[in-house]
């Protein structure tokens, strides 16, 4: 009886694997949850213009919630683009499935450090002019993107400001020498002022601590309005700074972006780079559901906004035309 109480033990226990080893063999694999990284040249959030919370909010309408069903590791350079390099290639090493970069130094160092995991541009001036794809329609290799196309801006923004301000007639450009894409701005800067009789005068900086003695420099040669760059590595960084200096001189001037006149600047035109960032998202989840990115064009922005702080015209005795006040998406009281 012990004999056949054991045999039947035995049976018993070797039935419970076999159906367990059945189970367990028609169960799927657990899911793997994506990782993407982001390279940034700029700083974490706040400072970041509200990229992140564009960039996330993207990837929750398209059904993928980070942290749970999308990991996402943010890497920020602080203005310090030698990090770059590094950065990608710690991100490459983790492995993550798709690389997010927001600046031509970020998609460089993305590019040196893999040739296999794709690449996701955004907010970029120049991608073509830059090398990183062969064109905007047929990108090729690993990367794909957005671009944010300010540099074809340039020229519009100077007729702005002068719309702005009628009796302009000498205009100061504030840009980062390190910032690329600028020739082609240049052009259109130059060919914009020939037409509208201004004189333009140029004034690079390299760090932070040039914005003030640049500003003074400014109101020494009388100039009369400021067109201000993109540049995300002392410029943007230092948004409440270059408004305050702008204010302090009383000179006008005209930003890239719409959080220079959020923060105090007079005025804006260009895409909304948050729109860009939420974008960003879609490219991403068309990416890790198997599209190729040398496959997917390149998208540019169709929609401009132009944003007009008229407390802050006020305060520089400036009165804007009624025309542009018209034409503006928003008007800041």
């Amino acid at each position: 009886m012990v004999v056949k109480s054991t045999i039947s033990r035995l049976v018993t226990a070797a039935v419970v694997l076999l159906v367990a080893g059945s189970v367990a063999a028609q169960s799927p694999p657990p899911l793997k949850i994506p990782r993407v990284g982001v390279l940034r040249p700029g700083n974490p959030p706040p400072g970041d213009f509200g990229q992140r919370e564009a960039f996330e909010g993207g990837l929750r309408d398209l059904g993928r919630t980070p942290g749970t069903t999308i990991l996402i590791e943010y890497r920020y350079a602080e203005g310090k683009p030698e990090r770059l390099p590094e950065q990608a290639s710690e991100l490459v090493r983790l492995p993550v499935d798709v690389i997010v970069a927001s600046s031509p130094q970020g998609v460089r160092a993305a590019q040196q450090a893999t040739r296999t995991v794709p690449i996701v541009m955004s907010t970029l001036p120049d991608p073509v002019g830059e090398g990183f794809v062969a064109s905007l329609a047929r990108p090729g290799g690993n990367t794909t993107g957005l671009t944010l196309d300010a540099e074809e801006l340039a020229g519009k923004q100077i007729a702005l400001l002068k719309e702005a301000v009628p009796n302009l007639s000498r205009v100061a450009v504030l840009r980062n020498r390190a910032s690329p894409g600028y020739d082609a701005a240049k052009r259109q800067i130059e060919a914009a002022a020939r037409a509208l009789k201004l004189e333009v005068k140029d004034f690079p900086v390299n760090l932070p601590e040039d914005l003030a003695p640049t500003f003074a420099t400014m109101s020494q040669t009388r100039v009369g309005a400021i067109l201000v760059r993109r540049d995300v590595l002392v410029i943007e960084p230092n948004r409440a700074k270059v408004v305050a200096l702008a204010a302090q001189r009383q000179l006008p001037a005209m930003y890239n972006f719409r959080q220079f006149p959020d923060s105090g600047g007079l005025m804006s035109y260009g895409a909304n780079v948050n729109d860009i960032n939420r974008r960003s998202a879609a490219f991403v989840d068309k990416i890790l559901k198997g599209a190729k990115p040398g496959d997917l064009p390149i998208e540019q922005p169709t929609k401009f906004e132009l944003v007009i702080n008229v407390k802050t015209a006020k305060a520089l005795g400036l009165t804007i035309p009624p025309p542009l006040l018209a034409r503006a998406d928003q008007v800041i009281e």
